[in-house]
């Protein structure tokens, strides 16, 4: 694959066998992006797990210190709407909503949280929602008795982080833009958090490889307490 001379710049700067530290990796990977706009800065795990195996899923969720710079559109499904609305949901009802999504095919959001007792009603449109990854589950926090606070947390930079078929995580930590000692703290939150989520089935190297990169830009090995 031919490189664009600027990426083949930043990758320069990039030793591929050296494993940075978080410090080192978010320095220079703020240096190596390569575009003009406010680039993402994604980290990618590859996981020693069988993610076909139901107990070597790795999942979870955790609010980043400081968020990661994108600002999510939450859709409420409750019987408490204006706790919802007050808590910071763009969109928020009840059986209505799910007969929107079901006559419009909706989706003109990013999450949907709800109460437990709306769950019955979701169930509905549960084919549907699956596949595009916005079914409310109680294990990533979306499904609550306290809506209000399933919102607030989403609004305030709550990730997910999942390891997909392949046994590959992406999650996005922050941007360009961040300080260096905001990232960090992202970064570092991030990686106790997939360290602390090791499946006990999980046999011989958990990560076997962890990078951070931005939008367009070459990947920096690092490593980190636990790995």
């Amino acid at each position: 694959m031919k490189r664009a001379k600027k990426y083949v710049a930043a990758a320069s700067k990039v030793d591929s066998s050296k494993l940075y530290t978080i410090e080192e990796a978010v320095k220079l990977v703020k240096e190596t992006s390569t575009v003009k706009f406010d680039a993402t800065i994604d980290v990618s795990f590859r996981l020693g797990v069988d993610p076909k195996q139901a107990d070597q899923q790795v999942r979870g969720t955790l609010i980043l210190p400081h968020g990661n710079g994108k600002t999510k559109k939450v859709l409420a499904i409750t019987d408490k709407v204006d706790d919802a609305l007050a808590a910071g949901a763009d969109f928020a009802g009840g059986a209505e909503m799910v007969e929107k999504i079901q006559k419009e095919n909706w989706f003109d959001y990013d999450v949907i949280v709800a109460t437990p007792n709306m769950m019955g009603i979701i169930g509905k449109i549960a084919r549907v929602l699956g596949p595009k990854g916005l079914m409310p589950n109680p294990k990533t926090g979306t499904v609550s008795p306290d809506i209000s606070k399933a919102v607030k947390e989403i609004k305030a930079g709550k990730v997910q982080y999942r390891c997909d078929k392949e046994a590959n995580m992406h999650v996005s930590i922050g941007r360009v833009s961040f300080e260096d000692t905001k990232l960090i703290d992202n970064l570092t939150a991030l990686t106790d958090a997939v360290v602390k989520a090791k499946p006990a089935a999980c046999k011989g190297v958990y990560i076997r490889n962890a990078v951070i990169h931005t939008t367009m830009g070459p990947s920096v090995p690092f490593t980190f307490n636990g790995r």
